[in-house]
């Protein structure tokens, strides 16, 4: 059956879910909005927004806030590794998802709400500000194994599906993105700083660029958009039903799952492999989405004009990484398109730290003074930026991708009874090692007393994952 057939997906009532005109039941594209809701918090805080400003701002340097950004990965990279694979387990045992996914947005979007009164002085401490992303974090890696965990429900059994809705979840987010960035470009950036037609006078809402508010309404924003999203899901997705167990019961009896599947894990030989594999190579690619934006930054020394730009286009390269993942899964299969998304990533990533505004690729020395603007816009008007731009939308159509097919590959590879169980191994596979590439990029920026040199432990991730997944049997083309 076609992976566009109109067939619907049938939650686990039995009862169907009316095919939309799509080709895609409602369950799945409500799934896929609120995928693409969430993500924007990635987007907008994590990499490209707040991010950057809490660095420059709130911190003051940026090799400093580098490091900080890194400890704060480490700790809540740590408490998701404790503590997801149990969730996972227990959320098997104990049926629907959908209440604990509203405890998470509950704790979600107060929290990123709260992000607006972090400023230097007269706001939120450095350190509660940091107490929050660190919550966030957690929270938002829960949500993650929660929302995978209905990815097969959504797609229903209909081949190849599942790593369509996938994609489209990937590529919506990045879409939506996209349209905040540029709705912040336009509406809370340039107004003031250019004079052109359809431009505002002035910022939006009465924002003011020197209490830095354009930066920090990034929180309040994702907040309202994760909300939106989540409301078709909540109404339309099939959930899971309720085993009859309480919560305490089913933690008992996903721990006791937790120790069977561990204990034979000999039996998922290739699961086990393929989630050794990510352990490494996610925890180089969450890198990169971490500290790209505290990267480009520093060596390109961008300010909030140059960022948003940088994540708008950036974000528009990762909806064709979304849409590119289903076309790689169906022709390579999904193993193999991963080990291609790796190579990709860490050709790019090499290349990337042999640039800087004085330099092209680790050879050419570049001069800013001595060459004339490319063009006469007001941003990327150097050669060195243009070519960091360049490579900046190479990754986000690698890393994109990547995050798509892996997750249509573990689909494939585990049991369809232990769907959730296995999401929460595989958030402890992209995170179980988090804390430890982010305590290598804070040790190694400390020792290289440069942002380059933080780096290059990702490098090393990367080309371990992309071996590893040599090992792994299956995951080839469906026929």
């Amino acid at each position: 059956m076609s992976e566009f057939s109109a067939a619907a997906a049938a939650p686990a009532s039995g009862e169907p879910v009316a095919p939309l005109k799509s080709g895609l039941p409602g369950g799945a594209l409500a799934w896929i909005l609120q995928q693409g809701a969430r993500d924007p918090y990635v987007i907008l805080i994590t990499i490209y927004i707040f991010s950057p400003y809490f660095s420059r701002v709130l911190v003051g340097d940026p090799v400093a806030g580098q490091a900080l950004v890194a400890n704060i990965s480490t700790t809540y990279g740590l408490l998701t590794a404790l503590t997801a694979p149990f969730l996972g387990a227990m959320i098997e045992q104990y049926g629907p998802r959908k209440p604990m996914l509203g405890i998470v947005l509950g704790i979600m979007v107060p929290a990123l709400v709260a992000l607006w009164w972090a400023m230097p002085a007269g706001g939120l401490p450095l350190m509660a500000t940091s107490a929050l992303l660190i919550v966030l974090g957690l929270v938002y890696n829960w949500g993650d194994v929660l929302s995978n965990s209905l990815l097969g429900r959504a797609a229903g059994a209909v081949p190849g599906r599942a790593a369509l809705i996938s994609g489209l979840g990937y590529a919506l987010a990045n879409g939506l993105s996209v349209a905040l960035l540029i709705f912040m470009l336009w509406g809370m950036v340039l107004p003031g700083q250019v004079d052109w037609p359809g431009v505002p006078h002035a910022p939006l809402f009465g924002l003011d660029p020197a209490k830095n508010e354009p930066s920090r309404i990034s929180g309040p924003m994702a907040a309202a958009v994760m909300l939106l999203g989540a409301i078709p899901f909540f109404l339309w997705t099939p959930d899971a039903v309720r085993t009859g167990r309480s919560w305490m019961d089913s933690l008992r009896a996903g721990i006791a799952m937790l120790r069977d599947i561990f204990g034979n894990l000999r039996g998922h030989r290739d699961v086990a492999v393929f989630l050794s594999a990510r352990m490494l190579y996610n925890d180089g690619m969450t890198a990169l989405l971490v500290f790209g934006g505290l990267l480009a930054a520093g060596l390109m020394r961008w300010g909030a004009l140059e960022m948003l730009a940088y994540g708008i286009s950036l974000s528009i390269f990762g909806v064709i990484g979304g849409l590119a993942a289903p076309w790689f899964d169906r022709v390579l299969g999904p193993r193999k398109a991963v080990q291609l998304e790796i190579a990709g990533c860490l050709a790019v990533l090499v290349a990337t730290l042999g640039m800087s505004r004085e330099k092209i690729l680790y050879f050419w020395s570049y001069d800013p003074a001595a060459h004339a603007p490319i063009w006469g816009g007001p941003l990327f008007r150097t050669a060195p930026e243009l070519i960091y731009l360049g490579l900046g939308l190479l990754i986000a159509v690698f890393v994109t991708a990547q995050y798509a097919s892996s997750r249509t590959l573990l689909i494939r590879l585990c049991p369809p009874d232990k769907t959730a169980a296995f999401f929460g191994l595989y958030a402890l596979s992209g995170t179980a090692t988090v804390w430890l590439g982010s305590l290598l990029v804070a040790l190694a920026t400390a020792i290289f007393k440069s942002q380059v040199g933080g780096f290059l432990p990702i490098a090393v991730l990367l080309g371990l994952g992309f071996c590893g997944l040599f090992l792994v049997r299956g995951g080839d083309p469906e026929t």
